[in-house]
């Protein structure tokens, strides 16, 4: 990893301050959590600081940062424990959890996440016979009724090779033109 937490604060501070999933409560966890468990980072005092609610969220968040960067590594490594204890999915969407975990995978190149809309799984021969079954069997029923003669009948016999409902709307076609 090579870097310290403190620099891993520094660098992550930014997309911290932007980040809209991190509210206010979850501002307020995060420092009720430095403050219960460990005192030393931050003292009832400068909890009550942070959690004052006339103050926006994105201002005592940035003032929070600021103030466990003064205090050293220890500080920004039990911010980064509370983070995750508290928020996994902004803890793992960090700039410096996303570069570790790039940097572990050395086959990978840098990712460009593109999202991609799949509407289904078949290609476009699949839908190229839908439409040609749909057109043969549009073409076999306009040319069955005027110019060929047992038109009807290869209409029956085509129903041989499909599922029970379409074998019965064609077989009723073939005999409904055999009794006119």
């Amino acid at each position: 990893m090579g870097d310290s937490f403190h620099e891993q604060l520094i660098e992550d501070s930014a997309f911290l301050r932007t980040d809209r999933r991190l509210d206010t409560e979850l501002v307020d966890k995060l420092t009720l959590q430095l403050n219960r468990i460990y005192p030393q980072v931050l003292s009832d005092k400068e909890a009550t600081k942070f959690r004052n609610l006339d103050v926006p969220t994105s201002v005592r968040l940035g003032e929070l940062l600021t103030h466990l960067q003064g205090k050293g590594d220890d500080a920004c490594r039990e911010f980064y424990r509370a983070l995750h204890l508290h928020v996994e999915e902004v803890y793992y969407s960090l700039p410096t959890r996303l570069r570790l975990r790039d940097s572990l995978d050395p086959l990978t190149h840098p990712r460009v996440y593109h999202q991609r809309y799949v509407l289904n799984d078949r290609d476009p021969l699949f839908f190229l016979g839908c439409f040609s079954v749909a057109v043969g069997m549009a073409l076999l029923y306009y040319y069955s009724e005027d110019k060929l003669t047992g038109g009807s009948r290869a209409l029956g016999l085509a129903a041989l090779g499909l599922k029970k409902k379409a074998q019965e709307v064609l077989i009723w076609y073939t005999e409904e033109s055999l009794l006119k």
